[in-house]
């Protein structure tokens, strides 16, 4: 059975104490019937529930491993869809609120990416044979599948340069959708020269590009960016520096280009956990990834006498991922100890098939 918002006004009203209170009732009464997966990014009074938290690339393993019958994803919505198509037949993917998406994976869409490949063919012949589409695993399942069924992968940050290695030995060229700034910090850092690496607006004729940038570049990146990583900019960093000579700076690929060339580290969310937990006692780091991460990292590392800093002077975090609050959670999973299945993602088969061939390329290659 599933339900969308069945009940949810009478948890909307609850506190915050209350809803925690409800969530450890509800988990100890499921057993390990559900299991709680969370993005690093997820607030704080939710990812203390979690039974398995970490980035993108181990977030889809861990959903591929899992045991349980009810997966409940607290992230987004591109996340629960790659849960449900990496489980089994039998289990179940949720995700306590729908409207917990992805501004970046809007982006780009099955319409707008099959018109940029009809444009690629006026001008190339058949893409098939010239171009690798790889996407990140931000973006939506008819993506994934659209990259299945021609050829293409799909890519998180932490295997970015692997995946584009492997989509030149296939082709060419490469379409990489929809975040131009980790398709330009990875060609850049695979040796691709910034003028074979062109830009692709979506809501332009061809692209935006003539047919002689299109038959030159070895990169389409397209026009899309995360709404976070596109805050931090490169003067914060020459500010903070002048502070803090000896300190340290830590980006994800997100963050535009002048931002990572100017970063001592570049990598995920998992790289940069690891990367500051292994730094040495006493260091003092400026992080340019979402908020809530940054502080949680700030005071588990703040009795090594680590300092970490946030990068951006004003407050920005992930408004969509912040959605998913305990209201939700409690929600949830009272419905499931009731027998209720609320906001459960379903992939339509002929889709999760072509993407499953993408993410299963990604996981053997990685």
């Amino acid at each position: 059975m599933q339900v969308a918002t069945m009940g949810f006004d009478r948890f909307n009203v609850l506190s915050d104490d209350d809803a925690q209170a409800r969530i450890r009732a509800a988990r100890a009464k499921l057993g390990s019937r559900a299991v709680l997966l969370c993005h690093h990014y997820q607030r704080a009074d939710v990812y203390q529930h979690a039974d398995l938290t970490g980035d993108s690339l181990k977030l889809a393993r861990l959903a591929s491993q899992a045991e349980a019958e009810y997966i409940v994803f607290c992230g987004v919505h591109f996340m629960a869809e790659v849960a449900d198509m990496m489980s089994q037949p039998h289990q179940i993917a949720i995700l306590p609120d729908l409207a917990a998406g992805c501004s970046m994976a809007d982006m780009a869409n099955l319409a707008k990416v099959s018109r940029c490949w009809r444009e690629l063919t006026e001008v190339l012949g058949n893409p098939d044979d010239l171009i690798t589409p790889v996407t990140y695993i931000n973006s939506a399942a008819d993506l994934k599948a659209f990259c299945g069924e021609h050829g293409g992968i799909v890519c998180t940050s932490t295997n970015a340069p692997t995946i584009m290695d492997w989509a030149f030995a296939q082709r060419d060229k490469v379409l990489f959708f929809p975040d131009q700034h980790l398709g330009r910090w990875t060609g850049f850092k695979q040796g691709i020269p910034l003028e074979q690496m062109v830009v692709w607006d979506p809501d332009q004729e061809y692209g935006g590009l003539t047919a002689e940038q299109i038959r030159n570049a070895r990169v389409l990146l397209w026009k899309g960016h995360c709404s976070v990583h596109q805050m931090f900019q490169e003067s914060h960093i020459r500010r903070w520096r002048m502070q803090h000579p000896d300190g340290l700076v830590i980006s994800h690929p997100e963050s535009n280009l002048d931002v990572c060339r100017n970063s001592d580290y570049v990598g995920s969310t998992e790289y940069i956990i690891n990367t500051i937990k292994a730094g040495a006692p006493g260091t003092h780091w400026l992080v340019g990834t979402e908020l809530n991460l940054v502080n949680r990292l700030a005071e588990e590392v703040k009795p090594e006498g680590k300092v970490v800093q946030f990068m951006a002077p004003n407050v920005c975090m992930c408004s969509t991922m912040q959605r998913i609050d305990p209201q939700h959670l409690a929600w949830t999973l009272e419905n499931l100890v009731e027998g209720k299945v609320v906001n459960r993602i379903t992939v339509p088969e002929h889709e999760a098939r072509l993407a499953r061939v993408a993410l299963e390329r990604m996981l053997a290659v990685s």
